[in-house]
């Protein structure tokens, strides 16, 4: 009971010394979406890029809504402090899950720690960080109604989804994936029996002894199949008690037929129905199949594949599973090798999947290390539980978890919640000032558009880079692209902004567009602000000049 207490504080000062002062992107829209949505509802359309008639699918208004009741009651200091208390809450559902499971508290306390400090760049006020909550809640419920078969968690499993399918829609198919490994070891362990017991081949004969008792003069190739399945049910009988002391103690993969995941399935089934149950329409749906089509996984660095050689951290993880698996006697379940290959492609596939490989693998990975524990180092997990649960072991938990919190926390203690070096603070203030936002169309950069929509600035783009793709706003013109290869110089800024009549330029001081004009001094641009890090130029040849030289002509 004191091991607990203290570890649950320990988790909560380690989660309140990582949570990022300075907030992102996706905060800034976030408080403007929730204002938008108390005043219109969710409207499924866009009020904050001049792009005209862009539809927009809402896919976190309830988290938006939320952010923003917090910001206008206690602004960015309320919404930090929120952070904080969401991300205490993640790391101590994570230990609390992890020791349920496993009963075993110490280990679960030193891998939840792990897992948080794996998490320290994506503690942040965004709709993921409740998400990564529900998700290990999700995976309780479903090994606990696996094991009891109890109507609760059955429904707080459709509860969470949801949740989910209103809180955050972009992750909403991944709570399935929750369920296919323990769905694929129910279906080997079926199609094992099969091909074991040769249930398939009995069964055909008896279905020969039907049709021939039907006909006359068939008694003795009856009486052959019936010798058959005789012949078949012995070798079955001895191929069952083989199987039974093999599954007792197998060699590496832990097979077992659990009945309750037909119920599970049929649980998971009315929780894909309940995606119907949101504003959103057929978005929860639909949502997932559009941003594969597109372009923007592609071309946003957290959506990109995963480089091993320089996430060190992730592969300390990898060799520590291997270590276990590889070289002692451990055994894995055959749901728990599907969850971990299967969260491994996925978190290869992209970064941002990180976060939920190191989420839910924790859960395997303390399984693991409390069976190899327990199986070769009984008497000394029970010595080291004892000595954990001292004052002297309680002191060390204590002054470790401090420093590792202190060590984490100093480099946040001069940020500010809106950092100007990443943000146009200043230019924007001078834009609200001095140009008419009602005749001025912007163009700027996907980083912090959302800042600038925040403040009330009317945008080129922003983080919602669906918004932006033809998949989602069925517009010809695919906008992301168009910044991305005008962003990269693949096209001519100027024939970009040509297109969509632009008149002023916000850029960084440092991007290859802003060099270029710099350069080349183009006379077209005429620079009206410049800071430390930001430029802002009127573009003199802009769209109404151009709309007034093409009727001369």
């Amino acid at each position: 009971m004191k091991f607990g207490i203290v570890a649950i504080l320990m988790i909560i000062l380690m989660s309140v010394a990582m949570t990022q002062v300075t907030f992102q992107n996706d905060t800034y829209y976030s408080i403007k979406i929730g204002e938008h949505i108390t005043k219109y509802g969710v409207d499924m359309k866009d009020p904050f890029s001049w792009h005209e008639n862009l539809p927009y699918t809402y896919p976190h208004w309830l988290y938006d809504l939320i952010i923003y009741f917090i910001y206008s009651f206690a602004g960015f200091t309320g919404l930090y402090v929120t952070t904080c208390i969401v991300s205490s809450i993640l790391g101590i559902t994570i230990y609390l899950v992890n020791s349920k499971l496993t009963k075993n508290p110490v280990i679960s306390f030193v891998v939840t720690m792990g897992v948080m400090y794996l998490l320290k760049g994506y503690i942040a006020a965004r709709a993921q960080l409740v998400t990564f909550i529900l998700f290990i809640i999700t995976i309780f419920l479903i090994e606990k109604f696996l094991q009891t078969k109890k109507g609760g968690y059955g429904i707080g499993l459709i509860v969470i989804s949801l949740i989910i399918a209103n809180m955050h829609v972009a992750v909403w198919p991944f709570y399935f994936v929750l369920y296919l490994p323990y769905i694929g070891e129910y279906v080997i362990s079926i199609l094992a029996e099969i091909i074991f017991y040769k249930k398939i081949q009995i069964a055909l004969l008896k279905i020969a002894i039907k049709i021939l008792s039907k006909l006359e003069g068939e008694e003795q190739r009856i009486e052959r199949c019936k010798l058959k399945i005789k012949k078949i049910e012995g070798k079955v009988s001895k191929i069952k008690i083989k199987r039974e002391q093999e599954l007792k103690n197998p060699y590496k993969l832990r097979i077992t037929k659990n009945n309750n995941v037909k119920w599970l399935i049929v649980i998971m089934i009315i929780a894909g129905l309940v995606g119907a149950l949101t504003p959103l329409g057929d978005t929860p749906y639909t949502y997932l199949i559009k941003t594969m089509q597109g372009n923007t996984t592609k071309n946003i660095n957290e959506h990109s594949p995963t480089t091993l050689a320089r996430e060190t951290n992730i592969l300390c993880v990898f060799v520590i599973f291997l270590a276990i698996l590889i070289f002692s006697k451990t055994k894995i379940r055959l749901s728990d090798l599907f969850m971990l290959g299967g969260l491994t492609y996925l978190m290869i596939s992209s970064r941002r999947q990180l976060t939920v490989f190191a989420i839910i693998c924790s859960v395997i990975l303390v399984r693991l290390i409390t069976e190899l524990m327990e199986a070769n180092y009984k008497d000394s997990v029970n010595k080291s539980l004892k000595i954990a649960t001292t004052k002297i072991g309680l002191i060390l938990i204590i002054a470790a978890s401090v420093l590792l919190s202190y060590n984490m926390g100093k480099r946040k203690f001069d940020d500010k919640f809106v950092d100007e070096y990443s943000y146009p603070v200043a230019a924007c203030d001078y834009i609200l000032e001095s140009i008419d936002l009602e005749k001025a169309r912007f163009y700027n950069e996907y980083n912090y558009g959302s800042y600038m929509l925040f403040r009330g600035i009317p945008v080129f783009i922003d983080s919602r880079a669906d918004l932006y793709s033809p998949e989602f706003n069925g517009r010809n013109d695919d906008i992301f692209m168009d910044f991305i290869n005008t962003s990269n110089i693949g096209d001519f800024y100027e024939d970009t902004f040509k297109k969509y009549n632009i008149t002023h330029v916000i850029s960084y001081k440092n991007s290859k567009m802003n060099m270029i004009i710099e350069k080349t001094q183009d006379k077209n641009y005429k620079e009206i602000y410049k800071d430390k890090r930001f430029v802002i130029y009127e573009r003199l040849n802009n769209g109404e000049d151009q709309n007034i030289e093409d009727k001369k002509e």
